[in-house]
């Protein structure tokens, strides 16, 4: 029997909390079962396993996220909407460590589809809009600024640039400037090369 007060969201966002202090990869549903002192089987019934609590922690950090997104971005537009939704992903990232973690987990499609990540991808194409890009571009576009704003909060997460100068901030601040001019300056689509005709 269940401990009273033991609900499937209390659990997953005592995951979620977990997660940001000891790191998303260690929260398993034993963990949780020691945070509120009952035994393990009985938060089988809340939720199947630690895979299935980790994917419930994920869909939890998806959400956020993607409403904290659409707050930034109402009344912007191009650079400053590019920006606002940056640091709303590096903003997340400092607070929560372990929900952003969490947010790259990888899920299976079914579950991805009925997720808020597609929320994410529309805000970026939103952005774009201001940018004139086409369709395909826009999707070459969404691609880069996804791995730039991710790679660049993953390694300062990881201390990548706590023995350098500048301050972080700055090198943030220059790569938006950047990609700001390049999506304003978005390069043509190479011409396909003629196709050269074999010797006979």
């Amino acid at each position: 029997m269940s401990r009273p007060g033991v609900t499937p969201e209390r659990l997953v966002q005592a995951g979620a909390e977990l997660a940001d202090e000891v790191g998303f990869d260690e929260v398993t549903v034993s963990a949780l079962a020691r945070r509120f002192d009952v035994k393990v089987p009985s938060l089988y019934s809340h939720v199947r396993n630690s895979r299935d609590l980790k994917t419930r922690i994920t869909l939890l950090a998806l959400d956020e996220l993607a409403d904290r997104g659409a707050a930034a971005l109402a009344g912007r537009a191009g650079k400053d909407a590019l920006a606002a939704l940056g640091d709303v992903y590096r903003d997340y990232a400092r607070e929560h460590p372990g929900r952003y973690a969490a947010a790259r987990m990888r899920l299976d499609p079914q579950t991805a589809a009925g997720s808020a990540g597609p929320r994410h991808s529309e805000m970026t194409r939103a952005i774009l809009r201001g940018y004139q890009l086409d369709e395909t571009d826009q999707t070459h576009a969404v691609r880069l600024i996804g791995s730039t704003f991710h790679g660049f909060i993953s390694l300062e997460l990881a201390g990548s640039f706590d023995h350098s100068s500048p301050d972080p901030q700055q090198s943030w601040s220059r790569i938006l400037d950047g990609l700001d001019a390049l999506l304003r300056h978005w390069p043509a689509a190479p011409h396909p090369s003629p196709e050269r005709k074999a010797p006979k």
